[in-house]
């Protein structure tokens, strides 16, 4: 049996954003990013993640593992992906432009994304109340208005918050800072 990879043939489809895969395997894992289904948690902190390699490379944060080095200001990632996306900041290159408008990225993902602005398309539903979003992180922001999910501890009075810039905007309460005009 000949290896699909190989001959760059996709015959499993996406049946939401019509995306193709060579392996069924991939366009599985792959449907989870529309569903929300994470199935593998974190055992330090119980954050959950759809894929399981996404979870095992989150453990590094809590190891303090970070194996990779920019060779420029020596900072460190504990991911070799983390620090290539360090090192377009030093170059500055943007090798990726959006077709419409001709801006520029340094990231294929950030102009795929971007292209949406363009498309209107809103491929990640909340399986709850069916409203769509362009972004995952936006539906699954949404989404803790369903399950009441308040992950954001101010550290001061205990309070507890749906999204890291409440606690933000709250903490102005504790330090007496003045937002910002």
């Amino acid at each position: 049996m000949i290896n699909m990879t190989h001959t760059g043939e996709k015959p499993f489809k996406c049946e939401v954003c019509d995306k193709r895969f060579s392996r069924s395997g991939d366009r599985n894992n792959h449907m989870m990013m529309h569903t929300g289904e994470k199935p593998f948690q974190c055992e330090v902190c119980d954050k959950r993640f759809s894929r399981c390699g996404d979870r095992n490379r989150h453990m590094m944060i809590h190891t303090g593992e970070t194996p990779f080095q920019c060779e420029v200001c020596d900072k460190r990632f504990s991911r070799s992906g983390d620090r290539n996306n360090h090192m377009m900041m030093h170059t500055g290159e943007k090798p990726f432009q959006c077709e419409v408008c001709d801006k520029r990225f340094s990231h294929s993902g950030l102009r795929n994304s971007h292209m949406r602005i363009h498309t209107g398309e809103n491929p990640f539903k909340c399986e709850v109340c069916d409203k769509t979003f362009s972004h995952s992180g936006n539906r699954n922001k949404h989404m803790m208005t369903h399950t009441g999910e308040k992950p954001f501890k101010c550290e001061v009075c205990e309070k507890r918050f749906s999204r890291n810039e409440h606690l933000n905007r709250h903490m102005r309460m504790h330090t007496g800072e003045k937002p910002l005009l």
